[in-house]
């Protein structure tokens, strides 16, 4: 990448109408190809969906709908926000994300990683008492499978495969990248198989996370691989101020902390937190001239190719689109001059 890319992420959480009444999971999908549609009328670099088995959650398939999105658009890549790939076949990953490269006319990215929540294991079958050799097995087949050559592998995770090839075949082959939210080994890992390194920094400040780089770039030279891109993926949300901003967001972060609190035996947040992430934190939720500002600061600490603003706070899906539409029209172009 010549220069850094800012791109959107949604995991497609549900959400209200403005008056308290919810959204069906069916109205989540169908605004989230129109997002991805004034993605790129707005020509922001990339979109992501992520993938979620759960009923807060709409998308339990993420390339269905950048399908969808792909059909309607003509410069944006599209991907995954992850493809929960341990509970997944590394097979039909490829041949999903190779169909939607076609689809796309060569947009497709995958980003693998475990995913936030577990539900996908025991939906699939899996033990997560497997949950480290899952990851490990699959990523490495995901990486054999993408080279497009006959694969012969043999792991305990899936049956084995000998001298085989997986279809469609893709013009240019498909840009990856692996989920990361913080752990060195998992750095290492990705460097090993040669993909993209995407961090998720949801909370704390961003320059924690400059080691992880650091690690990432002397993985890569001491394994004598190519250097590949890293990205950013942080949360927020754009309004006409900040003020406006700050009370659009905070009712749905705090509930959204409560209750995920709550079932992973988290403390209640603090007073005091989500004022004290959006000013030193990686929550980035302001005018488009505070969010500019702090995005400009990360990249500033953060040796990055792309940011990505997870744009899909527990707010109005009217609230959201006009964060989308904030983000590309003033924020890229401020932070770009920034920059420069």
């Amino acid at each position: 990448m010549s220069e850094i890319e800012f791109g959107l992420d949604t995991f497609g959480g549900l959400t209200d109408d403005g008056e308290g009444n919810p959204i069906s999971h069916a109205q989540v999908i169908r605004d989230l190809v129109e997002d991805g549609v004034l993605a790129d009328e707005l020509g922001l670099d990339f979109f992501a969906v992520g993938e979620h088995h759960r009923p807060d959650f709409a998308v339990s398939s993420p390339e269905m709908v950048l399908s969808a999105i792909a059909a309607r658009t003509e410069k944006i890549r599209l991907g995954s926000a992850v493809t929960v790939l341990s509970s997944d076949d590394p097979v039909r990953v490829f041949e999903r994300f190779a169909t939607l490269d076609a689809v796309s006319n060569g947009r497709a990215e995958i980003v693998a990683g475990r995913g936030s929540f577990i539900e996908s294991f025991p939906l699939f079958g899996y033990d997560l008492s497997d949950y480290e050799v899952l990851f490990e097995e699959k990523l490495g087949l995901l990486a054999a499978l993408l080279t497009e050559k006959p694969v012969t592998w043999s792991g305990s995770t899936r049956a084995g495969l000998t001298d085989q090839r997986v279809y469609p075949e893709t013009a240019n082959g498909i840009p990856t990248w692996v989920g990361v939210g913080g752990s060195p080994e998992s750095v290492v890992r990705t460097a090993r198989h040669g993909f993209g390194l995407f961090l998720a920094i949801i909370g704390g400040a961003p320059e924690r996370f400059a080691p992880y780089i650091d690690l990432f770039e002397r993985a890569q030279d001491q394994l004598e691989v190519p250097r590949a891109p890293v990205a950013v993926h942080s949360p927020g949300l754009v309004a006409a101020s900040d003020e406006l901003a700050r009370e659009t967001v905070y009712d749905g972060w705090l509930e959204f902390r409560l209750r995920l609190g709550r079932e992973r035996g988290w403390p209640d947040p603090a007073p005091g937190d989500f004022e004290r992430e959006i000013s030193g934190g990686s929550l980035y939720v302001g005018s488009p001239e505070t969010v500019a500002r702090k995005i400009a600061a990360t990249l500033d600490v953060l040796k990055v190719d792309r940011f990505d603003l997870k744009y899909d706070q527990p707010v109005p899906h009217a609230a959201q689109r006009r964060s989308i539409e904030l983000y590309g029209e003033k924020v890229v172009p401020m932070v770009k001059d920034m920059l420069a």
